[in-house]
């Protein structure tokens, strides 16, 4: 008579025998969606194949049973026969967890037998605010017009009418869970008739109609702080939605748009302009009024200076966000040449052309002056 010889468990999950626990559970998680029966129907060698790994690691998991099943073999579990502890012996919501629906085509709420009860916490909102370039800069209070769900002052949140409580749901008695039987397994899904509340509302609330929320306009003050970019999320933390069933309220996000200047250009906390003078004042040397977010600022151009020459204004940029400090202004002067000239201008730059011959050949860019550009 032939002898059925039993494989080895660890053949059967494809693992080492060192393999660790983590290892094991992911062995089984894999064959176990590979082999289910529900999902092979009418394949009975499938329905064996899932047998097969259940027993090996129900086994495995257990570290009594693997340490004698690793000194003395199949005969140490089971005395040679049998599966040890059937299919019960698998903890398969521990296995599984987001992976149930997967397996037996349901969603994965409420698992464990725990109840989902109705609070919930409220969604967060955004509000989007435009802020003019100085605004940014300095900062500014401002308000801010909000839409949001607010707790029914009415029935405080529960959705019930005055003096009337809500029933124990007669689908789950309470539980918010309903039980069925899917394959092997004896499996929990949130109850249709309350929703996984547990509780139904036979007299709502006339004012949030059962709801436990109504929606109202809100007018809240939003403080910019100085120094703020584009961009930026400022958070109000239980300013958001209020949550359903008395459940925690969700935030507020302001999120800031900051116009664009009409000369400044701006690079973290410094500013960037160009300001426009003559030949003449860059050759002989002058002094400009350079226009600031502070005010005017007199800067010295010193006698020959090249056009596009850039000159540091230390302190008066961008403040630094939750500082005292400040960032710079960079200013670039270049040449402004007139669009149409006097007779008076003309004669005195036909001169000036005259006695002033430049040779119009090109310069050798050396090596230090290509360095030099790289790191300006």
């Amino acid at each position: 008579m032939a002898t059925h010889t039993k494989r080895d468990y660890y053949e059967i999950l494809g693992v080492s025998r060192t393999a660790t626990d983590a290892e094991l559970k992911a062995a089984y998680r894999k064959l176990a969606m590979q082999h289910h029966p529900d999902r092979n129907p009418g394949k009975p060698d499938a329905e064996e194949k899932f047998k097969e790994c259940s027993e090996a690691y129900a086994v495995l998991a257990d570290a009594d049973k693997r340490a004698a099943y690793d000194r003395f073999g199949h005969a140490a579990v089971n005395g040679g026969g049998g599966f040890p502890g059937g299919f019960e012996s698998v903890d398969f919501n521990e296995i599984f967890g987001d992976f149930f629906g997967d397996i037996f085509g349901m969603s994965g709420e409420g698992r464990g037998g725990k109840r989902r009860g109705r609070s919930q916490r409220g969604d967060d909102l955004r509000v989007d605010l435009t802020l003019q370039f100085e605004e940014a800069v300095f900062g500014k209070s401002t308000e801010v017009k909000v839409r949001r769900h607010e707790t029914c002052t009415e029935c405080s949140g529960n959705g019930t009418a005055a003096g009337k409580k809500p029933v124990t749901c007669s689908g789950c008695g309470g539980r918010g869970q309903v039980r069925f039987q899917q394959g092997f397994f004896s499996v929990a899904r949130t109850c249709p008739q309350c929703s996984g509340a547990g509780q139904i509302i036979s007299d709502p609330c006339p004012k949030c109609k059962g709801q436990g929320r109504t929606v109202q306009d809100r007018t809240l003050e939003v403080k910019v702080t100085p120094g703020v970019e584009d961009g930026t999320r400022i958070r109000y933390s239980g300013q958001g939605e209020s949550g359903a069933g008395g459940g925690p309220a969700g935030d507020l996000y302001v999120v800031l748009t900051v116009k664009d200047h009409a000369f400044y250009e701006r690079a973290g906390n410094d500013l960037h302009c160009v300001v426009p003078v003559s030949f003449s004042q860059l050759a002989l040397g002058a002094e400009v009024n350079v226009p600031t977010l502070y005010g005017e600022h007199k800067m010295k151009i010193p006698e020959g200076t090249q056009t596009a020459t850039r000159f540091r204004i230390r302190h008066k940029g961008v403040p630094v966000l939750n500082s005292t400090g400040k960032g710079d202004l960079y200013v670039e002067v270049r040449v402004h040449t007139p669009g149409k000239l006097n007779k008076r201008q003309r004669e005195l730059l036909q001169e000036l052309s005259e006695i002033s011959k430049v040779e119009n050949v090109p310069e050798k860019h050396g090596l230090f002056n290509k360095i030099k550009d790289i790191f300006n």
